[in-house]
């Protein structure tokens, strides 16, 4: 036994060096791997100084993440000079999260790097909540760098191209306006959309003519319109900020104050023909009425002269009546 003490030796550390040779081929075939998948990702994240590791790579795979679209990201938001890591909050974690919690990433870095050239106080959180609400977050920090205009009414919306409005004196005003709006990021979430901006810049037009005493007026000065309807504060509780309103085009209508007395007017006329038609066809009842009445009494004159003969006999009969004799010739 101690003689195969040696060889027992050997053949031990044969089969260790084979048990090391395998595991350091596996760790180089999984380290190739890795190169092979994620090398090209990490070494564009490490040029960039995007702080990326190759095992944050391999973790987001696992975690069914696109490595290349939060990489792409980091990478956007680092070389654009939003600053730190640790100042602005976008860190790989917090890109990954926003990614599984079904967020648009590059759409929200992208929004995050236009309003830190223009100057616009927006973080990553209130980014990523705008993002996560169903809003549009970079259009939304373009239309607060660049104001939005709306047509008022819309034709796409609606199938009228101009709003009618109607003065005092009953002149029909065909108005389209323009309004300037600019995204407030402060009440983006819960706030009123496009349509209500609208609908309230509509009703304040209407209004504001309304009250006017004629349409001349309004045809001389229409900027009142403008500055009544802003006046109002229309955008309050809304996602936008109202910069302007501007009258586009206004027409003249149909007088309608005219029309409306006129079908008034032919109204009461036929009101009236009624009633001479219901007077007539009673003074035509009442004229049969008469008729009907001298048919009877003249009926009653001729049987009472009827019934003369009659009496005049029975007169004679019971001698209450005589005949008068003739004067003789010698009287």
């Amino acid at each position: 036994m101690i003689g195969q003490l040696p060889i027992l030796l050997a053949q031990g550390e044969t089969a260790l060096m084979i048990i090391g040779g395998l595991v350091f081929i596996f760790f180089a075939v999984v380290f190739a791997l890795l190169v092979l998948l994620y090398g090209g990702i990490w070494f564009q994240a490490y040029m960039s100084n995007a702080n990326v590791s190759l095992w944050s790579l391999v973790g987001m795979s696992l975690r069914q993440v696109n490595a290349r679209v939060i990489v792409q990201a980091k990478i956007m938001a680092i070389q654009s000079g939003t600053g730190a890591e640790r100042d602005t909050g976008i860190t790989t974690r917090r890109l990954e999260a926003h990614y599984l919690a079904g967020g648009n990433v590059p759409s929200v870095i992208r929004a995050i790097i236009a309003a830190n050239r223009a100057d616009i106080d927006l973080d990553f959180d209130r980014a990523s909540a705008i993002d996560l609400a169903g809003r549009d977050v970079l259009e939304a920090v373009q239309t607060s760098v660049y104001p939005k205009v709306i047509d008022c009414p819309d034709p796409q919306r609606s199938q009228r191209n101009t709003l009618s409005a109607i003065a005092r004196n009953g002149v029909e005003l065909k108005v389209r306006a323009r309004v300037t709006v600019r995204t407030n990021l402060e009440q983006l979430i819960g706030g009123a959309t496009e349509e209500t901006i609208i609908a309230r810049v509509g009703e304040g037009i209407i209004t504001s003519i309304g009250s006017t005493d004629t349409h001349l007026a309004v045809m001389e000065n229409p900027d009142r319109i403008s500055k009544a309807v802003l006046a109002r504060g229309l955008d309050a509780q809304t996602a936008f900020e109202i910069v302007s309103i501007d009258i586009a085009d206004i027409d003249v209508g149909a007088n309608i104050g005219a029309r409306l007395q006129t079908d008034q007017a032919e109204a009461d006329m036929r009101v009236a023909r009624a009633k001479a038609e219901e007077r007539r066809a009673l003074a035509g009842a009442r004229e049969q009425e008469m008729k009907a009445e001298v048919a009877r009494n003249r009926a009653k004159v001729v049987l009472a002269e009827a019934e003369i003969p009659m009496a005049m006999a029975s007169a004679f009969r019971e001698g209450n009546m005589k005949v008068a004799s003739a004067p003789s010739k010698d009287a």
